[in-house]
């Protein structure tokens, strides 16, 4: 029997712009930008991997094409662990930003090989929790003005959603005025939380963070800057709100020292940022030992990337939610056959895993090209 090899690598970057404009603290975004990557190994099988690049998505596809995969070529698509080393051996200095990225492609797609290889879903291959559907949350009202607030609030309620994440920013006026008028909308019974994008030094978080719990929200995402690990610490001291954090880092060392000194009480790793399926499952188990909820991240990706992290969801101990985007995204609610993790397949706030083998989808071909950026 002839052993199986990776025979090629392809990258496609891609983009496409948005429907209706996101807005955060940290601006706006007209546009999406990701890099898709497929493997396919010498019997034929190929694999589908997404890595996060919100801007200069060529300049991912040409790091992938040049310095990842000559080194991959010829190699075991089953020895993970081996070529993640490899792949992270390209670069010298701290391990993150754009190698790690593009490494997560590569890797989702070495996991999809080994899901379809074996006839599986990768939630399987990694133990799994006999999820086979998992509790979400909308994800997010938009940082704009109060009549699209409403109209957005209104939308999720309408969908099913009993869990909603409210975007917040500057003035703090405004900020808390948004918090009192989404939990108004909302109700009581509605599980809602914040997300900020880092918008805050630590004294305008306290400020913040206090209206939160007492209007009884379950978490404030990236209050203040990711690096700011003092600061974190002190807000955990002094707010009675979970705080959550994670999207922002890369690797599994980085979310130890925030799971060691309990500065936060949901990491939320991307899976498509965070060196794959193989390290954001290190930063997964990580969670579970230190007794922390875990919950992936999402925001403005594609399919695959919802399909990565649906499967980490079902077979993660901690897991807690799932962040389903509520935004029209043609690199998402259109990008696979079939489509998965979107609002409308909402039942009873829970979202079905996909169970096919590997990922459990397949890439529209029509649409990569449509959105391939040209070379």
């Amino acid at each position: 029997m002839t052993a199986r090899t990776i025979a090629s690598i392809q990258s496609h970057p891609l983009r496409a712009t948005l429907p209706k404009v996101q807005r955060t603290s940290q601006g706006e975004f007209p546009a999406i930008e990701i890099v898709l990557v497929e493997v396919t190994t010498s019997d034929g099988i190929v694999g589908v991997g997404e890595a996060l690049a919100r801007r200069g998505a060529a300049g991912y596809a040409r790091l992938i094409d040049e310095a990842l995969a000559p080194k991959l070529i010829g190699r075991d698509p089953a020895d993970r662990r081996a070529l993640w080393k490899t792949m992270r051996g390209v670069l010298t200095g701290r391990p993150g930003g754009q190698l790690v990225e593009a490494i997560s492609a590569v890797d989702i797609a070495l996991w999809d090989i080994a899901g379809k290889a074996a006839g599986a879903p990768i939630h399987k291959l990694l133990g799994g929790m006999g999820r086979t559907e998992v509790a979400a949350y909308a994800s997010s009202i938009n940082w704009l003005d109060d009549a699209t607030a409403e109209a957005e609030v209104a939308a999720a309620l309408a969908a099913g959603f009993r869990e909603i994440k409210v975007k917040l920013g500057h003035p703090l006026k405004d900020a808390i005025a948004r918090a009192r008028l989404v939990r108004r909308l909302a109700g009581d019974d509605v599980s809602l939380y914040v997300d900020a994008n880092w918008a805050y030094d630590v004294d305008d978080a306290m400020i913040v963070g206090r209206v939160l719990s007492d209007l009884g929200y379950g978490f404030f995402e990236e209050p203040i800057a990711p690096q700011d690990r003092d600061g974190y610490r002190r807000l955990a001291q002094h707010l009675p709100i979970r705080l959550a954090a994670g999207e922002s880092d890369y690797v599994a060392s980085e979310a130890l020292g925030m799971l060691q000194d309990r500065s936060i009480g949901l990491i939320q790793p991307d899976v498509t940022r965070s060196g794959g399926i193989t390290e954001t499952w290190r930063i997964a188990e990580l969670a579970a030992s230190f007794h922390t909820a875990y919950a992936p991240h999402v925001g403005w990706s594609g399919a695959i990337c919802v399909a990565a992290s649906l499967q980490l969801a079902a077979a993660a101990e901690s897991f807690r939610t799932f962040e389903c985007m509520v935004y029209a995204n043609p690199l998402r609610d259109a990008f696979t056959r079939p489509v998965v993790g979107e609002g409308f397949q909402l039942v009873a706030g829970r979202l079905a895993v996909p169970q096919g083998p590997g990922l459990g989808v397949e890439i529209d071909r029509e649409a990569l090209q449509r959105f391939r950026i040209a070379s």
